[in-house]
């Protein structure tokens, strides 16, 4: 079984994904990573250079590729399941865990993340928290039916997110 994590940019999914991956020995892939390693580019030129619309096929070849396999931790990107033919490939293939931050936390870890840059482009021409309240808004309700859990990240450790995971996924 496959698990898929699920958020909006920097809830986590790629830090809890590695630590949960070991913990349930279990192989850990980033969906965003093999993007950019199959295609030779960062997330943030193939926008500039070819827009959302293309990235977002990119991803769809990478989500089928991945769900090939079993047994795998997969940190998914933000915006996965916009597409409904990935959300249906996933939940076919696994579980989908949404994890949760609300806009300020969100904000505070992309500050902090030195890789916001280069694998997270701007998604609106608005201020950051301003883009970060309207995007998680439009995408709530594709991350509510898209996931099988939903985890609350906001002021959990990655420790305690992991164990609840697990904790919930053994009760499934």
């Amino acid at each position: 079984m496959n698990i898929f994590l699920i958020g909006f940019r920097c809830s986590g999914k790629t830090t809890v994904g590695r630590k949960l991956a070991q913990r349930m020995k279990k192989s850990f892939l980033d969906s965003d990573c093999m993007i950019v390693e199959t295609f030779d580019e960062s997330i943030a030129e193939i926008v500039e250079d070819r827009g959302w619309q293309y990235f977002r096929k990119l991803e769809k070849q990478i989500i089928k590729q991945i769900c090939m396999e079993k047994s795998q931790v997969v940190a998914t990107g933000g915006g996965v399941v916009l597409d409904a033919a990935n959300v249906a490939e996933m939940k076919k293939n696994g579980i989908l865990v949404w994890l949760r931050a609300d806009a300020e936390t969100t904000r505070k870890r992309m500050v902090q993340d030195l890789n916001t840059k280069n694998q997270r482009p701007s998604l609106t021409s608005k201020g950051l928290l301003e883009e970060i309240e309207i995007t998680i808004k439009n995408r709530k309700q594709y991350y509510t039916e898209a996931a099988n859990l939903t985890i609350d990240t906001d002021s959990r450790s990655i420790d305690e997110i992991c164990n609840l995971i697990i904790e919930k996924i053994s009760q499934k």
